[in-house]
């Protein structure tokens, strides 16, 4: 690298490592602007580490103008780091990418990690690049999530069992049948809106609560026969 490009790749660095976010954010447009392999580098270090979601976005957006090849060669190591944030932005830079030589790195353990922005992110990712065929191993590892989390997490969920279609129904189905209620309201909340997608999330777990109250509550005239 010559000593022009070393002061190029300094003077970035040094702006996405500011306190302020706009000097931030420009240093971020300016790498995708201009792009250079050195700076592969630089952004995928600091999409670990910045805080702000449009800042972070557009490392995403400047990554993305740089040679694929060699973007998707340093992500692939970041869905192991013990950060989080490394974990969650290289899922969404590689579905921004549609990469689909990143499906093999999306590991069960990136679909069911513990932390819930990294999970989110990989059931998205994985919907999005699962190739024919795999649709319905996918949709067995995304039924171990049902019931998890709050609301948003849940919706997410639901939105990849969305995009997933037919091939979620055998794992929902049987989710219906389980004993845990959480899991089983969730199910039939997203068999709701797999059947209708226009519906809304809140009135579709809503729906799914009465199903499953009716179907414990004893019938009419049970006693008299």
């Amino acid at each position: 690298m010559t000593e022009e490009n070393t002061q190029r790749v300094e003077q970035v660095c040094a702006a996405l490592a500011s306190p302020r976010t706009g000097v931030r954010l420009t240093a971020a447009l300016h790498a995708g602007s201009n792009p250079r392999p050195e700076l592969v580098d630089v952004l995928v270090a600091r999409c670990a580490l910045e805080l702000d979601f449009f800042v972070r976005d557009m490392l995403t957006w400047a990554l993305i103008q740089h040679d694929r090849d060699a973007v998707v060669d340093r992500l692939l190591p970041e869905l192991t780091s013990p950060a989080a944030r490394a974990r969650s932005q290289a899922l969404h830079t590689f579905a921004k990418i549609g990469d689909r030589t990143a499906w093999a790195a999306i590991s069960p353990e990136l679909l069911t990690d513990a932390d819930d922005e990294v999970a989110r992110t990989a059931w998205r990712t994985a919907v999005g690049l699962v190739p024919d065929g795999a649709e319905g191993r996918l949709a067995e590892v995304l039924g171990t999530q049902l019931g998890r989390g709050p609301r948003d997490v849940r919706l997410s969920l639901s939105r990849a069992m969305v995009m997933l279609g037919e091939a979620a129904m055998p794992v929902l189905d049987e989710a219906c049948d389980g004993s845990d209620e959480a899991v089983r309201t969730h199910a039939i909340a997203t068999l709701r809106l797999i059947q209708d997608p226009d519906s809304a999330f809140d009135l579709a777990v809503e729906e799914a609560k009465r199903v499953r109250t009716l179907r414990g509550a004893p019938l009419v005239g049970a006693d008299a026969c």
